[in-house]
């Protein structure tokens, strides 16, 4: 790996130019499909400086960052291992474009040195980290940054809800590198090289990233080719299907409710399927308890 710059030496506005020059571990997720926040599209838009780069931090990046001491200092109280931060920004030795911000770096005596990547998760989304599991896009951001450094492991150590500690480790896995190589290479030379957009997708990212890119307007026509009118022609049928659908949900909804009458409980062969119960304002509520039994047991009725 190659050094290529100081973080501590770097101000705000030199460190936003960087992250244009190549492909981070935070924008790994997004490229691959794996990231729920952002998409390839918006960070294509990032990188050839069409849209601003994401400046100001969400409340559940600050304290992210805010506790990544935290969560490091937890880590190697808990694995015995010393922990030390490296401020700068890493490069891979071949593929310029791949680049690296580690949070900490491990001393391992039996291993020689690791990654220790720090999070921080809600209560919500704590079944993401039961078992072995990792969430997909850190998963693949700590393979990225073992690609760049070309150490042979790393851990993830979280703090969840505030309260609950954990760390894993991961090992590198070549077959998972090997595909981040050709991904990020046809990202990066034929997309944002030649200015060339990824697909838009359906995200709330790329939503987003198109209303500021085109958040000026003229008062100008263009005329529509035929694959957009088909476009056009698919978007009018799904309207017309999501309004008679809505129609059915409501039919079915008042069926159960006129079912179940003044009880608040519907239940089949003992199992609670369904409830409609008041709320604190009085408003009765309907929610499904096993919609998956229901409709893979019970496919046949109507």
């Amino acid at each position: 790996m190659k050094i290529v710059a100081s973080l501590e030496d770097l101000s705000h506005e030199q460190w936003m130019e960087y992250r244009k020059k190549g492909i981070g571990g935070s924008d790994v997720g997004a490229i691959v499909g794996l990231d729920k926040y952002r998409s390839a599209f918006s960070v294509y838009l990032e990188k050839i400086g069409a849209i601003s780069l994401a400046d100001e931090e969400s409340e559940a990046a600050y304290w992210g960052r805010t506790l990544e001491e935290t969560v490091a200092a937890e880590f190697s109280k808990r694995s015995g291992l010393e922990v030390r931060t490296r401020n700068e920004l890493l490069q891979h030795d071949t593929y310029d474009f791949m680049l690296a911000t580690l949070d900490r770096e491990v001393i391992c005596p039996n291993r020689g040195i690791g990654i220790l990547e720090c999070k921080t998760s809600s209560e919500y989304l704590k079944e993401e980290w039961t078992g072995n599991n990792i969430p997909d896009s850190y998963y693949v951001q700590v393979q990225h940054y073992l690609a760049v450094t070309n150490y042979s492991f790393a851990y993830i150590a979280v703090l969840i809800g505030g309260n609950k500690f954990l760390y894993k480790e991961i090992e590198r896995d070549e077959e998972v590198i090997q595909y981040l190589y050709r991904l990020e290479a046809d990202f990066w030379n034929n997309h944002v090289l030649r200015k060339i957009p990824p697909p838009v997708d359906y995200s709330g990212s790329t939503t987003d990233a198109l209303e500021d890119l085109y958040r000026e307007s003229v008062k100008e026509r263009r005329e529509l080719s035929d694959e957009c009118m088909e476009w056009i022609g698919e978007l009018e049928q799904i309207k017309k299907q999501m309004k008679k659908l809505a129609l059915r949900k409501q039919e079915l909804e008042n069926r159960i409710k006129h079912f179940l009458g003044e009880k608040e409980i519907g239940t089949y062969d003992g199992v609670e399927m369904i409830t409609w119960k008041p709320t604190r304002k009085g408003h009765r509520v309907l929610k499904m308890k096993k919609a998956e039994v229901a409709i893979n047991g019970n496919a046949g009725i109507n």
